[in-house]
């Protein structure tokens, strides 16, 4: 496989599409479980195709931009896991053979090749829940062109004012996943380290990272939305983490391979020769794009391995230097055919495996296959966490997110809380509502015309009169 992708030849591009769909096909052809965040995507595009506000009418902290792409395919295509899959197929192999082409233009290393779009693809690949069009996927997308033209300036003896499209790039990231602004820190510390820029160019560099993110708020506060932009987007960014030990040690179990290679592949760069000082540059700047990625950790909603898709660029581009840099071809062959082997059975084995205990099943971030409570194409409200109801039917009221609604539901006692509650469910009333967490007959009590409205038919299930 190795000699296969050393050949720098057109037609590779190709071999990499091909590569991209058989790894996938197998699973596409058994059914991808479908993913708590994925389905609450499509919930959030459902409702801005119904005319609802985002933030304000939608209480969810998914980014802007990714809201727009998932109520764009939502309008073209509907509820559709097959279609967040396909659209992340294309990305995914679009993102693998820029990389490549990138590495190969700027001689980002001694030989032109495309294993640096071979070891993209494989880790990106590393876990079934990868295939979904995530919002870390379409960040990394515009992450990776600032990348581009970082590594355009570091070849020069001065750098340009195209170091405004490094921040600009980074800024649209951070509108489709939050954590990626961090890479404007990456960024700022590569210019000022490894390119001759000016304060000039700096405060040009910064001010493409602040012109899309101020022209999103300014947007927000002309439409009259902007506190519940700051409440439900900003503020949920900036909210520490409480993560579960489970999703750390799937994520141990799902990661360390790749981590593996790409320190191993770091640490054979240390010692290495025959590089030139731009390149020698450009691996530190591959460096501290780890570095950065390992500092979003701390911002991201929550841990899988769909959100460590910032990380395959630094990984993959270690990881060609560890070849690259072993000595006997037939040991190098051998050791790529284990990894590749080891991907494919960590990325198989949960979609395969359903009903058997194995090391990586990603549980919590899974929909349960039938909820409790099974209803069909009813308008309904959940109070408390699972998203497994909303499968079949659809959201109504603001309060997708339980997160962030429940700092409102849950505070009866507030006089505001009561008034905003019952003027959301004015604009959409539920038809039915599902109480896992009790709360509403105090709802009821603090608000009878609400209890009026609606009639208890089961176990914490109320149904609109």
């Amino acid at each position: 496989m190795l000699s296969f992708f050393k050949v720098n030849a057109v037609y590779q591009i190709f071999s990499l599409l091909i590569l991209l769909i058989l790894i996938r096909m197998p699973v596409y052809l058994v059914g991808l479980p479908q993913l708590i965040p994925e389905l609450q995507w499509m919930l959030v595009g459902e409702q801005i195709n119904k005319g609802f506000v985002m933030y304000s009418e939608i209480w969810d902290n998914t980014a802007p931009l990714s809201t727009l792409v998932y109520a764009g395919l939502d309008g073209l295509f509907g509820r559709s896991q097959s279609v967040y899959q396909i659209v992340a197929l294309l990305l995914t192999y679009f993102q693998a053979v820029y990389f490549n082409v990138m590495v190969n233009n700027r001689d980002l290393f001694v030989k032109r090749n495309y294993l640096p779009g071979l070891f993209y693809l494989l880790f990106m690949n590393i876990s079934f829940d990868c295939c979904t069009l995530s919002p870390v996927l379409m960040a990394t997308t515009f992450v990776l062109l600032s990348l581009g033209t970082l590594v355009k300036q570091m070849n020069r003896l001065q750098a340009t004012d195209e170091v405004f499209e490094i921040g600009f790039f980074i800024g649209l990231a951070t509108l489709f996943y939050p954590p990626a602004g961090v890479f404007i820190l990456w960024a700022t510390s590569s210019l000022l380290f490894f390119s001759g820029t000016t304060l000039r160019q700096h405060s040009l560099s910064i001010f493409g990272f602040l012109f899309p993110l101020l022209l999103t708020a300014l947007f927000f506060y002309l439409n009259g939305t902007y506190d519940a932009f700051s409440r439900n987007f900003i503020s949920s960014v900036l909210q520490l983490r409480q993560y579960d030990l489970n999703d750390f040690r799937s994520l141990l179990a799902t990661l360390l391979l790749p981590f593996t290679f790409g320190v191993l592949g770091f640490l054979r760069l240390v010692n290495a020769v025959g590089f030139n000082n731009y390149q020698i540059r450009c691996q530190q700047v591959m460096m501290i794009w780890a570095i950065a990625g390992v500092v979003s950790i701390g911002l991201m909603p929550f841990l899988a391995p769909m959100q460590f898709i910032i990380f395959v660029p630094a990984i993959a581009f270690f990881t060609v230097s560890f070849f690259n840099n072993t000595k006997r071809a037939w040991l190098a062959e051998l050791t790529c055919l284990a990894l590749f082997s080891a991907v494919l059975l960590i990325h198989y084995q949960a979609v395969y495996f359903k009903g058997v205990e194995t090391f990586v099943q990603l549980k919590n971030l899974k929909l349960k296959e039938e909820p409790e409570i099974k209803l069909s194409n009813k308008k309904i409200l959940v109070f408390g966490d699972g998203m497994e109801e909303y499968k079949n039917n659809f959201a109504a009221t603001p309060y997708i997110n339980w997160s962030l609604a429940k700092y409102e539901l849950e505070n009866l006692d507030n006089y505001n809380n009561v008034i905003n509650i019952l003027s959301n469910f004015e604009k959409d009333y539920p038809e039915v509502i599902i109480d896992k967490v009790n709360l509403t007959p105090k709802l009821f009590k603090r608000i009878p015309v609400l209890a009026r409205k609606y009639h208890a038919v089961g176990n914490g299930v109320y149904e609109l009169n």
